[in-house]
């Protein structure tokens, strides 16, 4: 008996010093000072917190403002912009290009083209957006299906952003191309390094990569402020193709006694794309069209193509956007 109580005291009395012996050998962590209650950290030490950053979207229908946490709002961006059942890497790129969108603007603080209190508008000359009472409405009983495939995309690539030179860039994209992206100066008319023309082949895939539009001769020639001096019936070409871009669009055109650039012919008639031919059938002037969309930066159905391949997000928006990187938006939203 004496030799267990010998034995237990023993192990009390170990039991009791070395923790404190330890403790003294213990290095302090940077500013702690000694016997300062030190909290474990979670995993991954070096990472800054997410910002509870919220964009303020301005609800067109409603003419409302919509205050959404950041990657609701991303979420909302990527259901409303590219179809849910493309495949996963597509979707991921196209919510990095959302997210840096939005991400620029913030930065930037140049409101200037959204309604006073607005951070960005939720029609086609911003972001579309739809939040998640509008996406149940829309997809039913399919949401929950949908939205996952959504919400991957976007948990997957949450905090990238696209930057060019260490800032995040203008991330235009677009449905479907001619078969090449555009040129940013050749449509927007200022050269940007990151929006240069490459070919897209993956696009004739697109229920958009040709279509067929038909005017009255009086309408075509109202809408463009011309008066075309050839017969109804002649069947001869009524313009001239001047010149093309690097991204085979029309760059001018001649139409009676005018010259207009492919953009303006696209706006003022309303077609899908400025790659365009056309003939006067009748009294109808037949437009066909190539591509849906200005046809600068990321390419949708091309994205698309390019996941079928195996190739990556990351890829995909390498390819689109020239010497492009990906990077973490939290290192200019984060107070240092």
């Amino acid at each position: 008996m004496r030799s267990v109580l010998i034995i237990t005291i023993g192990l009390l009395i170990v039991l009791l010093i070395v923790p404190s012996v330890v403790v003294q050998f213990l290095p302090h962590g940077a500013g702690q000072a000694a016997g300062e209650v030190v909290q474990l950290k979670r995993p991954d030490p070096g990472e800054a917190p997410v910002p509870d950053i919220m964009v303020r979207v301005y609800r067109t229908n409603t003419k409302t403002i919509e205050k959404v946490p950041l990657e609701e709002y991303v979420r909302g961006v990527v259901a409303s912009e590219m179809p849910h059942d493309f495949e996963l890497e597509a979707l991921k790129a196209q919510a990095m290009a959302a997210r840096t969108y939005i991400i620029r603007r913030l930065i930037e603080k140049d409101f200037n083209d959204a309604p006073e209190g607005a951070d960005v508008r939720d029609d086609t000359g911003h972001q579309v957006y739809q939040n998640e009472a509008e996406l149940r409405r829309r997809w039913g009983k399919a949401y929950a299906h949908k939205i996952s495939r959504i919400n991957q995309a976007v948990n997957e690539t949450r905090g990238k952003v696209i930057t060019y030179q260490g800032k995040p860039i203008d991330a235009t994209f677009f449905s479907t191309s001619n078969g090449y992206t555009e040129n940013s100066e050749d449509y927007w008319g200022k050269q940007i390094p990151y929006l240069r023309s490459v070919e897209s082949p993956w696009d004739k895939e697109s229920p958009r990569f040709e279509q067929q539009m038909r005017f009255s001769l009086d309408e075509f020639q109202q809408k463009l402020g011309v008066q075309l001096s050839l017969p109804a019936s002649s069947g001869q070409p009524f313009a001239e193709i001047v010149s093309r871009t690097e991204g085979q669009r029309v760059k001018e055109v001649q139409v009676g006694d005018r010259t207009f650039t492919g953009r303006e012919i696209r706006e003022l008639l309303g077609l899908p794309s400025s790659d365009f031919q056309w003939t006067i059938a009748g009294n109808e002037v037949v437009i066909t069209t190539a591509g849906y969309g200005h046809g600068v930066g990321l390419s949708q159905y091309g994205a698309n193509g390019m996941a079928k391949e195996g190739y990556t997000a990351d890829d995909i928006v390498r390819y689109y956007y020239q010497d492009v990187a990906i990077e973490d938006y939290r290192q200019w939203i984060v107070k240092k």
